[in-house]
């Protein structure tokens, strides 16, 4: 029920004010539309979870480990620890549990003696591929179809969300799983 008519019919939090019903259709669609959104993407990375038998930050390490590979860097312990926001301790923990998983390797960094270079494996890149990757692609035609005028909008329409969310909470930025660079090599 994400309906403000149902859930606050006083008004007490959420002013409506100068909308009439066939708005408060469309508002309350847009809100029901994502509702879903996060339903479904809540359970798509369960599944993949469940599948690759990780956790969510373990996910959300291949994820990264995957994307400095792309991009041709050296992901390290410490760049890994840093994009979690995660101790060193637990980011050793992690890798341990990811090696004995077959997810990935540890190498010698090739220029910094005092670092360890961390790749994923074949086996897990090729996995991901095929779940996440295919998945994201799914997305990413959704938002092609789009036009150029409505993608504006809708990007727009997200950051607004997500700045009203963050501001809710007393956040000011997107936390450490956010759309921030890749470290450097």
């Amino acid at each position: 029920m994400l309906d403000p008519r149902v859930m606050d019919p006083d008004q007490e939090i959420v002013q409506r004010a100068g909308l009439d019903d066939r708005e408060l259709d469309e508002v309350v669609r847009v809100l029901e539309g994502l509702h879903r959104w996060r339903e479904t993407e809540r359970r798509m990375s369960e599944a993949s979870s469940r599948y690759m038998k990780l956790g969510e930050t373990d996910m959300r390490a291949l994820r990264f480990v995957i994307a400095t590979q792309n991009h041709g860097l050296i992901a390290t312990p410490g760049a890994v620890a840093a994009h979690l926001g995660i101790s060193s301790a637990s980011t050793t923990k992690m890798l341990d549990r990811l090696a004995a998983g077959g997810h990935i390797r540890r190498l010698a960094h090739p220029t910094d003696r005092r670092s360890l270079a961390i790749e994923v494996t074949e086996e897990t890149r090729r996995t991901a591929r095929e779940s996440v990757g295919k998945a994201h692609a799914r997305r990413f035609d959704v938002v092609a179809r789009l036009s150029s005028r409505e993608r504006v909008l809708v990007a727009r329409f997200l950051e607004d969300l997500s700045d009203t969310e963050l501001a809710g909470v007393g956040l000011s930025e997107a936390g450490p799983d956010g759309a921030g660079p890749l470290p450097a090599p």
